[in-house]
Order: structure tokens, then C-alpha cells, then sequence
């Protein structure tokens, strides 16, 4: 494409990972991203959606590459580095138009297990994950819960020796080629007047268990990985499969969530780029009055102007995992980059449509199966006006306002 490189960027991300000595991990995770995205492309995602399959191929040579190892401490049988080295694979795979759902799932589930997983649980469930051997799904979302977790209704209930979970759960992106679901539930009930944090706990299951049921649901993103309503029905794990403290799990799932933000502004920012990209051949090429629309000024600044805003939101991503990285309250920073980057990348790309004219609308094109995936960022995984909420409630200490 004739986007501009976006090395100096991406060179500020090691430099934010030098800071922990991983300034090396970040150049050679470039590098080898550089060498996988040449021998994948756009093209090999969107003939894997057109077939109703996986990527497979990209998981496997991922896993050849030792990628599904970074993120995870060397001492759990990873490559090191941390959050900042996730979002710049993320980063790097949607801008060759490669925004892998299961990849970014994957990654955040198993935060919460690197940080609180005991020894027995870093062999079961995390180190299959290495060598992409296993998948894993994220299962919070209820039809009655959506961005108030603390109402779900999901009941894990003791059953000799374990846990019997019964529930639902809707929005489950990728659960059919998922091994593992990571699964948000109630351990005890919420009673009006308590804390309503207590009772929250993260559990691990068998994707494949009988009890678990899926429902597709009519989305259309232009992306192998479909979302589902899962149905949980007398699903029996042992004690094994509870990650952190019963009860107390809010702080083990906000070690998923902060992740997930970033990993879903990644996705942003890097198809934003692609976008952009597209859009710069394009417009250097379409000469309707003699000369390339490219040179007509109105195009250029709706050009710009989004290219500013991607690399923006892509340096608040990259600077909320550093702190997340460095053991720092991430929050603020993830919830600003998830907001940054989700409005960014709509408006690259719909700059994108707008500067195809009708061929922006012509699927055969890829603008328009672009523009799914970025808008549902600004609705999921939290929506925006959430997000301000939360940095009127929490950044500039104004009073709750829902």
C-alpha cells in the first residue's frame, strides 16, 4: 500500500518496552511479523471467511514462530515481554487487514491465569496456549447483563469436590474454535444492600464440554471468527478450574479486561492504517478531471487528519500497556486508548468509503467489510459513553452519573 511506514511508531514501542528490558523482544516480534504478514494477507482472511473456516494456517506458523509465547514470563515456558509486545502483534496483523479475534481473545483470557494462575493451572491451561495448541473465549456478556457485569446470573454452584455452572452468555466471539472458555459466574448470589464485587469468580472450561451449547447469532463482520449465544447446562469442572479467589474475582477479571481494551484498540488503529493505505493507492490512481483526486485538498485533510488521529490513539494503546506492563492502574489509560482508537479507526475509514465513491460500497473492493469491525468497537467490548463515564467518574473526579 502507499501508507507511509509506521516504524518510528512501532519503534516506540520497544522503546517502551526497554524500559523492562524487552526493547530487543519488540524489534524481533517486528521483524518476524514483518516476514508472516508478507506470506498473509488480506486476501488469505477474507478466503477464510468466504469458506466458513478458520485461519488456521496463520494460527499454526504463528505458533512455529514462538508468537504465541510472547506475552507470557519465560519462567511459564513464554517468550517474555508483556502486554506492550500483544498489542504491537495485534497492531501489525490488522494492518496487513489480519485483525484476528481469537489471537486478541486468547491473549487477555489468559492474563488472568499468568498473574493468578497456580503452578497446576499455568501447565493445564495456559502452556497448551504456547504453541497455539489451544484456543481460548472470553464468556461474560449476558443477554440481562451486558455492561453491568455485577447483574449477571450465570450460577457456579458447589458439586462435590467442584463446581457445577449454569447460565448464559451472548456476544461469545469465536466459541465454536475455541478449547477453552474463560467463563465469568456467580458464586454466590447478588442480595440488594451487599458488595456488589462480592460473589464474582473466573472460571476455566472445556469449550467441548456436552453441557456446552452454541447458538450462532446473525452478525456479519467480514471475519472467520462468528459470534454466538453460549447456553451452559450442568457444566462440571473440578476446583482446578477456578482462577484467583472464590468470590473475589473482580480483580483477576480486570487483569483480562484492561487487555482486552488495548488488544480491541490495536484492531483499531492498525485496520485504520490498512484503511488508509487502501485509500492513498487509490486516490493517487482516480484522475475523473485530468489530475488524482489525491491532490485535491479536501482529500488530503480527511486524510490526514485521520492519520493523525490513528497515530495518537495508537501511542495512548502502546503507553497504557506499558503501565499495565510496569504493575500501574491502567485503567484510566486503556479506557482513553479504547476510546481514542475505536473513533479513529471509524473515521479512517470512512474516510476510506467516502473517497471510493460507489466503489466504496462494492464488498469486491474491501472498504465497506472494513467498516463492521471498526464500528462495533465503538459499541464493544465497552461502549464509548461507558468509557466517558468512567473517565468523567474516575480521571476528573465528577460525580457518578449513571
Amino acid at each position: 500500500m502507499g501508507l507511509t511506514s509506521n516504524a518510528a511508531v512501532l519503534a516506540g514501542a520497544g522503546a517502551l518496552g526497554a524500559g523492562n528490558g524487552q526493547g530487543e523482544l519488540a524489534a524481533h516480534v517486528a521483524e518476524t511479523m514483518a516476514g508472516l504478514t508478507r506470506s498473509f494477507d488480506r486476501a488469505y482472511f477474507l478466503d477464510c471467511w468466504r469458506a466458513h473456516r478458520f485461519e488456521d494456517e496463520l494460527w499454526l506458523k504463528m505458533g512455529e514462530l514462538g508468537l504465541h509465547g510472547v506475552g507470557v514470563p519465560e519462567a511459564q515456558g513464554g517468550m517474555g515481554g508483556g502486554l506492550t509486545e500483544m498489542v504491537l502483534i495485534m497492531d501489525l496483523l490488522s494492518q496487513a487487514g489480519l485483525p484476528s479475534f481469537l489471537y486478541a481473545l486468547t491473549c487477555f483470557s489468559r492474563t488472568p491465569i499468568v498473574r493468578h494462575g497456580t503452578p497446576q493451572q499455568i501447565e493445564r491451561y495456559l502452556r497448551p496456549t504456547l504453541s497455539g495448541q489451544q484456543k481460548i473465549c472470553f464468556a461474560i456478556t449476558e443477554p440481562d447483563a451486558g455492561t453491568n457485569t455485577f447483574r449477571i446470573a450465570t450460577r457456579a454452584e458447589r458439586r462435590h469436590g467442584g463446581w457445577r455452572i449454569n447460565g448464559q452468555k451472548v456476544f461469545i466471539s469465536a466459541a465454536d474454535h475455541a478449547d477453552l472458555m474463560m467463563v465469568i459466574a456467580r458464586t454466590r448470589p447478588y442480595t440488594p444492600g451487599e458488595n456488589r464485587k462480592d460473589g464474582i469468580s473466573v472460571f476455566v472450561i472445556d469449550a467441548k464440554h456436552p453441557g456446552v451449547e452454541l447458538k450462532p447469532l446473525n452478525i456479519e463482520l467480514y471475519s472467520p471468527e462468528k459470534q454466538f449465544q453460549v447456553f451452559l447446562s450442568d457444566v462440571d469442572v473440578d476446583d482446578g478450574a477456578l482462577i484467583g479467589p472464590e468470590g473475589q474475582g473482580l480483580e483477576t477479571l480486570f487483569d483480562a479486561l484492561n487487555p482486552e481494551r488495548l488488544l480491541i484498540s490495536a484492531i483499531c488503529v492498525g485496520l485504520g492504517d490498512y484503511a488508509l493505505g487502501k485509500t492513498i493507492d487509490y486516490v493517487n490512481r482516480r484522475a475523473p478531471f485530468g489530475k488524482p483526486i489525491g491532490s485535491y485538498q479536501g482529500v488530503q485533510h480527511g486524510l490526514a487528519r485521520a492519520k493523525a488521529h490513528i497515530d495518537a490513539a495508537r501511542l495512548m494503546a502502546y503507553h497504557a500497556a506499558h503501565v499495565f506492563d510496569g504493575g500501574g492502574r491502567a485503567g484510566a489509560a486503556a479506557n482513553t486508548a479504547k476510546l481514542l482508537a475505536s473513533e479513529a479507526g471509524v473515521e479512517a475509514v470512512d474516510a476510506c468509503i467516502q473517497y471510493h465513491g460507489g466503489y466504496g460500497f462494492d464488498a469486491d473492493y474491501d472498504v465497506i467489510t472494513l467498516w463492521p469491525m471498526v464500528r462495533l468497537c465503538r459499541t464493544a467490548p465497552l461502549n464509548n459513553e461507558m468509557v466517558l463515564n468512567y473517565i468523567g467518574e474516575h480521571v476528573l473526579q465528577l460525580p457518578k452519573s449513571y
